[in-house]
């Protein structure tokens, strides 16, 4: 391990072990404060859930099954919260009491008292919890869905458990409170959501108000950037911060106070973003974690958008460059890894695409699976899940891998990777040129990767070039000097080898035929994983150059689109369609 990871990691450790001592001493306070500031005898509003709900899963939860991430658990009749949880991510989903949309939007009685009923049971039985019950963001969630769905449960109560279920909401306010906020990232958000969430929804808050809205602006500006993005560079991140500042604009405006221009000024940024990472079947572009996002609920969060307008072609601070032209967008990541502290999701994807053309994707990142990421996270981590170019078998950033660090640090953040990553972009007569380049591997190997793409101006055909070379003065570090040029393919992309092997014919779910055809360079065809799929990992297929640095250290290739293609023919049907012009 080199000097600056050591220090990257001390850093990152005494960081945790300052929150944790932090944690000890306000927990005490915590323990001996028996009053929220501010009475909460009663709740003003409920916050609106954008989030999707499915009024079927109503009669499963009665029936005492609960499925959240992939797994399955049924009652038998005992309590859901004394049961031992299949996984880490099931247990988050049960104690976020999400799943309480779910019952309001069967909208019975049944569902109603069932509602209760379990909440009641949660609540009554406190002295059960577990340690990730305790955890700030698990909390955060749990708060703003108690808030969001007390007209579920409080609809048609008694008062002495209206009391009872605001006393259990206070308890959880207080503690959250007075959290660490241990996680940076998205959990820290979330926390500093809910908080605003609870001052703006319980009476007698208005104290708090001030102080919760400050500390999320401030938190807001750190982590939205200028374009937009968020600083970890996942683009799931915000999906879910929008979910919840979109209503949370709302809450504001139904208490009749102006939301902070903090909040209205990262709204307005994040909103274009989503369009940039959005391809044209409307799924997003798979970096540093993000897997499958829920399309409807994706639309609902497109719809709060004024603009509606085209994605822009840049985005500086996150790092990310989008090249559209006719039907074709290419999405490539231009940026480094994010700071250490937020790199838990992190991938070694540096200069990779993603390429589509209308409603089909065709080259793709493996990205993450929305359930079981353990098992699959350092593979999807890897730079050999991406479409780019790996050397010798390595990625480009490096991880942290000891057990007992990745314990400590609940995760495993990135130690090292690309610190120069520069990107540059031109329009010429025949298309848009991106020129791009990372010192990922330099300080290893003694390396540079740099990539050159450039799209026609219909969007016909792709062009690229991976080179390696050394750095200015220097030299190839190593005997071995053999490297890999990987496109995953989508797995509804069917792919078959030409009998040259210099290329890879490509039909999609539309009928479209593309080919990929290398220069000077034997092509192969072999199994890949699309991880990010809605019903899991699927099996798909990659195409994958393989050459020796010392000998060749260029490879040319391109994606071309047939004119026997559907589109190309439809298009030219339309042509001649079109009436001539009278002179």
């Amino acid at each position: 391990m080199s000097v600056a990871q050591s220090r990257r990691i001390s850093t990152l450790i005494a960081g945790r072990f300052a929150r944790s001592m932090l944690a000890r001493a306000s927990g005490s306070t915590v323990a001996l404060s028996r009053l929220w500031p501010g009475r909460t005898d009663r709740l003003i509003i409920a916050p609106h859930d954008l989030r999707t709900a499915d009024a079927t899963r109503a009669a499963e939860i009665y029936a005492g099954r609960f499925v959240f991430a992939g797994k399955i658990v049924t009652c038998h009749g005992r309590s859901i919260f004394d049961l031992e949880p299949p996984s880490e991510d099931w247990e988050a989903a049960l104690l976020g009491f999400g799943w309480l949309r779910h019952l309001r939007a069967a909208d019975t009685a049944l569902t109603r008292a069932n509602a209760r009923s379990l909440v009641d049971d949660w609540i009554s039985n406190q002295a059960r919890k577990r340690p990730l019950e305790r955890r700030a963001d698990v909390r955060a969630r749990r708060v703003i869905s108690l808030l969001s769905q007390a007209p579920l449960v409080l609809g048609d109560t008694d008062g002495k458990f209206y009391r009872k279920y605001l006393r259990g909401l206070a308890r959880e306010i207080r503690y959250l409170r007075h959290s660490t906020l241990d996680n940076d990232g998205v959990p820290r958000l979330q926390v500093l959501i809910a908080l605003c969430y609870a001052s703006l929804c319980l009476a007698n808050q208005a104290r708090n108000i001030k102080s919760a809205t400050r500390r999320l602006s401030d938190e807001l500006q750190r982590q939205i950037l200028p374009d937009g993005g968020h600083i970890s560079r996942n683009p799931g991140a915000l999906v879910e911060l929008l979910s919840d500042l979109l209503p949370l604009r709302q809450t504001f405006a139904a208490r009749n106070i102006a939301p902070p221009p903090a909040l209205l000024n990262a709204i307005d940024r994040m909103m274009p973003m989503l369009r940039f990472f959005r391809h044209g079947d409307g799924s997003f572009a798979l970096f540093n974690g993000m897997s499958t996002a829920p399309s409807d609920l994706v639309a609902t969060l497109l719809a709060y958008d004024d603009t509606r307008g085209v994605p822009m072609a840049s985005m500086p601070h996150t790092g990310f460059q989008r090249l559209d032209a006719g039907n074709t967008t290419l999405i490539i990541d231009t940026g480094p890894p994010p700071p250490a502290s937020v790199s838990q999701d992190a991938h070694a994807g540096c200069l990779s695409f993603e390429l589509s053309s209308g409603p089909s994707r065709i080259v793709v990142n493996c990205g993450m699976p929305s359930t079981g990421r353990d098992n699959w996270r350092p593979f999807a981590r890897s730079t050999a899940a991406h479409s780019t170019l790996t050397y010798r078998d390595t990625s480009s950033c490096q991880f942290v891998e000891l057990s007992a660090m990745k314990r400590l640090l609940r995760g495993a953040p990135i130690t090292s990777g690309p610190s120069n990553v520069e990107s540059y972009r031109e329009a010429i007569p025949g298309g848009d040129v991106l020129t791009a380049s990372h010192d990922g591997y330099l300080s290893r190997f003694g390396v540079i990767h740099r990539r050159v793409l450039m799209v026609s101006q219909d969007g016909t055909r792709l062009e690229g070039e991976d080179q390696l070379t050394p750095a200015p003065g220097g030299r190839i570090k190593g005997s071995e000097a053999d490297f890999a040029l990987r496109f995953h393919l989508h797995p509804s992309v069917k792919a078959s080898r030409l009998s040259d092997a210099r290329g890879v014919m490509l039909v999609l779910p539309n009928r479209d035929v593309w080919t990929f055809e290398a220069m000077d360079d034997k092509v192969d065809l072999e199994d890949s994983v699309f991880l990010a799929g809605n019903d899991g990992p699927r099996r798909t297929s990659q195409i994958v150059i393989r050459q020796d640095a010392r000998q060749a250290a260029t490879i040319r290739w391109c994606f071309v689109r047939s004119s026997t293609s559907a589109t190309a023919t439809n298009a030219r049907r339309n042509a001649r369609r079109e009436p001539e012009l009278p002179l």
